[in-house]
């Protein structure tokens, strides 16, 4: 049996990212030679590649980029299979390098992305599939969003304290007001509106929307009569909930977010959010 001790399983992981199981296994192989068990974890990796395409990943993180001038920004979702990877410094160096790469190609969308190259004769793909293999995970690059405006500005989320950002909010407004901004990116960090106003709902989610609180009323026993009042109410509920200039504002519940940025003479022109997994 190889002679290694506990702290070269440690420093395997580390230099890796590679699970317990696996490092113990290379430093058998490489008789306890560290060296030689990054080398056999580096060539399983590229082997393994195609087997862990059926894995899920739902771990990973959330980084942005903002310009000095506040005028562009960029999110960018990275994901992995465990939160052990996800908080390790060569994980979130890829997804700091993809999203750097963002800013400075901006991307038409994602197909664009992978396809283009981050190093001499490397795309972005190559680049993922390396980090995959070298990671020993399963890594997915499937979301990013790049804001370019008169002030853009971001706001990241820790869900537990050891973990990268997992909730991320990109905000777009049509002037500089940084805190307005903040309070803004926070509120939806925490309420998860799906659209910016009511005119951005589809038409056939509202459809949807008044045929179940149609159904649902119906269902009650609510009289014929009022059914149209009820409807309309519950469909108003939905938009309050769904949009977010609709909702009440979460560092002043009194007011709705329009009417905050209505007194701060700010238009929230588009918000993007990204939570990991989601």
């Amino acid at each position: 049996m190889a002679n290694y001790t506990a702290a070269d399983v440690k420093k395997l992981r580390e230099l890796t990212g590679a699970g317990m199981m696996d490092c113990k296994k290379a430093l058998d192989e490489a008789d306890g030679s560290v060296e030689g068990a990054v080398e056999a974890l580096r060539i399983k990796g590229q082997k393994g590649v195609a087997k862990r395409e059926g894995r899920s990943a739902e771990n990973g993180a959330v980084v942005s980029l903002i310009s000095e001038d506040n005028t562009s920004g960029v999110l960018l979702e990275l994901k992995c299979e465990t939160d052990f990877v996800a908080k390790g410094e060569k994980f979130q160096a890829v997804a700091n390098a993809l999203a750097a790469h963002v800013a400075a190609t901006s991307p038409a969308d994602l197909a664009a992305l992978l396809a283009s190259e981050i190093e001499a004769g490397k795309t972005v793909q190559a680049y993922v599939d390396e980090a995959n293999a070298n990671l020993g995970e399963k890594i997915v690059l499937d979301r990013f969003e790049q804001f370019t405006g008169a002030y853009v500005s971001v706001y990241m989320h820790r869900t537990m304290p050891d973990l990268p950002p997992q909730i991320g909010v990109l905000v777009e407004l049509d002037k500089a007001d940084a805190d307005l901004a903040k309070g803004l990116a926070q509120h939806i960090a925490a309420f998860a509106p799906k659209y910016l106003s009511r005119e951005d709902v589809p038409a056939e989610i509202v459809e949807t929307e008044r045929r179940v609180a149609e159904e649902t009323t119906r269902a009650e026993g609510k009289p014929e009569a009022a059914l149209p009042k009820i409807v309309e109410g519950r469909v108003n509920g939905f938009f309050k909930e769904a949009t977010l200039l609709g909702q009440p504002y979460a560092l002043d519940n009194k007011k709705s977010v329009q009417k905050v940025l209505d007194e701060a003479g700010v238009t929230l022109k588009r918000f993007s959010r990204i939570k990991v997994g989601i």
